[in-house]
């Protein structure tokens, strides 16, 4: 019989981000390495006994939640990332997991508190996620936590992503699919980019375009020999 693999030292019930088994992964360590189980207390037991077919990087192979959530933790990015949720966007699960890959210190939802997060592809488990109601609770924390707010839209008078420099500490904002950043976000925030283009679209998906504005901060600001 097999067993799916699971956190069980948690306390977080499996979610609808865990359909299936990874493709990749690993069996029970015994079958691995032929050797007993390591003592260390970043390993889960069951993962150990059960193989470890989860989505994460293979250091991290065995390991329970917690100490996966600590570790990315001591290394975290001083960016944070911000979206709009007024119309209940579906790219939010893409923010997420794009987040996660570049380590943001965290992931804010504006307005609606429920979303999909079947995108997230169970990254949500390992990112910090923070919800405001509007967008001056969201600034509120932006100005307790000496982050410079940076709204991400092609509009007139915005400074071009590509040769905007951007602050260490920053809050990249980012609007809902269609309409992009609202007037009252466009204005608390201390500048706006824009992302080149060059077809015939308006613009390009936010989930796309927050993956940009992120690794922009990336190839500025992080140290890429810590990069897996």
């Amino acid at each position: 019989m097999n067993h799916p693999p699971s956190d069980t030292s948690e306390q977080h019930p499996p979610g609808p981000t865990e359909w299936g088994e990874h493709p990749h992964g690993v069996g029970p360590w015994a079958e691995e390495y032929g050797t007993p189980a390591p003592e260390d207390p970043r390993l889960d037991p069951e993962l150990l006994a059960h193989g470890d077919r989860r989505n994460v990087v293979d250091a991290y192979r065995y390991w329970t939640r917690d100490a996966i959530v600590a570790d990315i933790d001591r290394r975290r990015h001083t960016f944070h990332v911000a979206i709009e949720n007024f119309g209940h966007d579906a790219n939010i699960g893409t923010v997420v997991r794009t987040a996660n890959a570049f380590a943001a210190a965290a992931v804010h939802i504006v307005g609606r508190r429920r979303w999909n997060r079947r995108g997230a592809m169970v990254t949500d488990r390992y990112q910090h996620i923070e919800h405001h109601t509007d967008i001056a609770e969201l600034m509120d924390y932006a100005a307790r936590h000496d982050l410079t707010v940076v709204a991400v839209d092609n509009v007139p008078g915005s400074v071009p992503l590509e040769t905007a420099e951007l602050p260490p500490r920053c809050l990249l904002l980012f609007g809902q699919e269609g309409p992009g950043v609202t007037e009252h976000a466009k204005d608390a925030a201390a500048m706006t980019v824009s992302i080149a283009q060059f077809g015939s679209t308006r613009s390009i998906n936010a989930g796309v375009a927050a993956g940009i504005a992120m690794h922009a901060w990336i190839r500025q600001h992080a140290d890429l020999t810590t990069a897996w």
